[in-house]
């Protein structure tokens, strides 16, 4: 069987709507999907492990590899800089794995305009209600803290509009058939199945 080119997805989601959960579910139980390991500037956290979590570099290593244009796309976030690497993207898709990258929108809108042929997901919450619960359920900030996290995911969700697909992680096991459904459909394409059984549509019409 030909080795079909994969195809790069772009997954956003205001912190708390449960992106991270379901793209961990997903790639759980589909083994062509893999997961963009971005690099960063920023500390090492207990637990993390490098080239797993992300490809942890100095700044000055980052900066030389920004000058190279190594970079699909980039940004600065608190100080540290994140950034996903073209050349592995490019790869991967070329050993026939479906790639997510979950990045902002403003990262997507910088992927879009190098490779406009990826698909991409926005994952929002059923209501803002549900997003303050799980903000706050988390434990881990104040109030003042996730009432500036509520602001910028209401600025966030104003961009859905710039995605292909819409998924409501209103009930998670329906929102990951969901983004199942979209990967599934992806893989049926005209173009794409043209790619895999190239062989057999050349029996047929022979």
């Amino acid at each position: 069987m030909a080795i079909t080119t994969g195809t790069l997805y772009i997954i956003s989601a205001p912190s708390g709507a449960g992106k991270t959960s379901l793209v961990k579910s997903l790639i759980e139980t589909e083994p062509r999907i893999r997961v963009s390991v971005s690099h960063t500037t920023r500390a090492m956290r207990p637990g993390e492990q490098d080239a797993v979590n992300y490809h942890f570099v100095d700044r000055e290593a980052f900066v030389a590899m920004l000058e190279r244009d190594e970079f699909l796309e980039h940004a600065e976030v608190f100080g540290n800089l994140y950034g996903t690497s073209q050349r592995w993207v490019e790869k991967t898709l070329a050993e026939g794995y479906d790639l997510i990258l979950e990045i902002d929108w403003q990262g997507a809108q910088q992927v879009r305009r190098l490779m406009p042929q990826a698909k991409s997901i926005f994952i929002l919450p059923p209501t803002q209600e549900a997003l303050r619960h799980r903000l706050t359920d988390r434990g881990q900030d104040s109030g003042e803290v996730i009432e500036r996290r509520m602001r910028e995911a209401v600025s966030e969700m104003s961009h859905y509009v710039e995605y292909d697909y819409l998924v409501i992680n209103d009930d998670f096991a329906h929102a990951l058939d969901d983004i199942k459904a979209i990967f599934r459909a992806n893989q049926l394409l005209q173009s794409v199945q043209q790619q895999r059984h190239g062989g057999l549509l050349g029996e047929l019409l022979a």
